[in-house]
């Protein structure tokens, strides 16, 4: 296995996602290979102050990359010597396995879509997000981001995405799907969610389970929650606020330190030809190592051919 690690994509710069893919590297078995991407004198130089062994990891030199406040879009035309270009080139080649990156989000969704590109039936690929639930379990949200205006069939197809992440990544059997609407009765909601619910009910690849309201996020009653890019991504935000105003006021009860994205570093675009790992780009040392070691169990999972079979 190999698995390509943008190392210009960090906000703290190179040194911490080095640290990170060494750390990772100590927890990976040998015949799994990390491919540092970027500033090769910035990674030869971080992997020394590390202590660790170069032959250990494949280096590839990047050059003009992106940063965040870059057009995404524009960006992977005009830079196509950037740690995210080359990361999707080598993904798209099939020199990687995965590719994970706590870079430019646009750049990353703009490469997942135009490079690699959707799986055939696939109509938006989707962002989904972890939410911890109160019985020590853990749910998935989504959209998150990427698609802020959906159509019914889209909120139908995030349904199906979400239960074969739930089911074949976080081995959650038979996960129950819910539509995120404001009451639980079958005529709630705006025109999209009605539509949306209808086609959910009938489709029997998946198991919906009905409406839930935002109460039902942290309880049981759904492993799976959809909704539009746009309120998905006010609900996430919403929770981080949550939990850092908890931390600044010196609240430390167990369930509510388990909101720390920190947990979880990234998560992957569901529905692209590849494996593509988003993380945050303020992500510390742990959560990038947490990135990386995610980023295997969706590679072992088989996740994309688990998507590509259920849209044949």
């Amino acid at each position: 296995m190999r698995i390509g690690v943008d190392i210009m994509g960090s906000d703290h710069g190179p040194v911490v996602p080095i640290r990170a893919a060494v750390m990772a590297a100590r927890e990976l078995a040998a015949d799994i290979r990390l491919v540092l991407i970027g500033d090769p004198i910035a990674i030869r130089e971080g992997l020394a102050a590390e202590g660790a062994d170069e032959a250990r990891f494949d280096i590839v030199p990047s050059e003009d990359d992106i940063t965040m406040s870059a057009n995404a879009a524009m960006a992977l035309r005009t830079n196509p010597k950037s740690s995210i270009s080359i990361g999707f080139n080598l993904l798209k080649e099939g020199q990687l396995d995965a590719f994970a990156s706590t870079g430019n989000t646009g750049a990353m969704l703009v490469g997942s879509i135009f490079s690699v590109k959707p799986i055939s039936g696939v109509i938006r690929p989707c962002i989904p997000s972890v939410v911890p639930k109160e019985n020590g379990n853990y749910g998935i949200l989504l959209d998150v981001g990427a698609n802020a205006d959906c159509k019914p069939d889209v909120l139908s197809q995030f349904g199906l995405l979400g239960s074969l992440l739930a089911e074949h990544v976080y081995h959650i059997p038979n996960p129950k799907v819910g539509l995120l609407n404001i009451g639980e009765e079958d005529k709630k909601g705006n025109v999209v969610t009605q539509s949306a619910f209808g086609l959910m009910k009938e489709n029997t690849q998946f198991n919906f389970i009905g409406n839930v309201e935002g109460r039902d996020l942290f309880n049981g009653k759904a492993d799976v929650i959809v909704c539009d890019g746009f309120v998905g991504n006010i609900v996430l935000k919403a929770i981080e606020a949550f939990h850092d105003l908890l931390k600044q006021r010196g609240v430390h009860e167990p369930f509510f330190d388990r909101f720390d994205y920190e947990n979880y570093g990234g998560l992957p675009v569901l529905g692209v030809n590849g494996n593509v790992i988003i993380g945050h780009g303020i992500s510390n040392v742990i959560t990038i190592k947490n990135m990386i070691l995610f980023t295997r169990e969706v590679v072992e999972s088989k996740l994309n051919e688990r998507i590509r079979e259920a849209f044949m």
